[in-house]
């Protein structure tokens, strides 16, 4: 069985690491919501060791449909926790798709 994995690196404001690290973590908020969808395994931060307030994310699915099914049907609670998480970042951006 392949699984499905999308890779996100954020660049996260200093005064907000505490609160990225808490709705970002394996129980924070991205994970209550993904953990509403079939599929869903586990999700990933991992604090770069160099490079302060630099973060990766690994959100890993049983597959791409059911990522998809997931987006398709929770896209509403999905873009209101995107919004409401844009002033903990300076930067973010997708590092890409992978299947192991």
């Amino acid at each position: 069985m392949s699984v499905y994995a999308y890779i996100w690196e954020f660049r996260v404001r200093p005064e907000a690491a505490p609160d990225f690290e808490r709705i970002y973590g394996s129980g924070g908020d991205w994970v209550q919501l993904f953990r509403r969808s079939e599929g869903f395994i586990e999700t990933l931060l991992l604090k770069d060791r160099l490079e302060a307030n630099r973060y990766l994310t690994v959100d890993r699915w049983q597959s791409e449909t059911d990522y998809q099914r997931f987006r398709e049907r929770f896209a509403a609670e999905y873009h209101d926790l995107d919004k409401r998480c844009e002033n903990l970042t300076l930067q973010e951006r997708s590092l890409g798709t992978y299947e192991s």
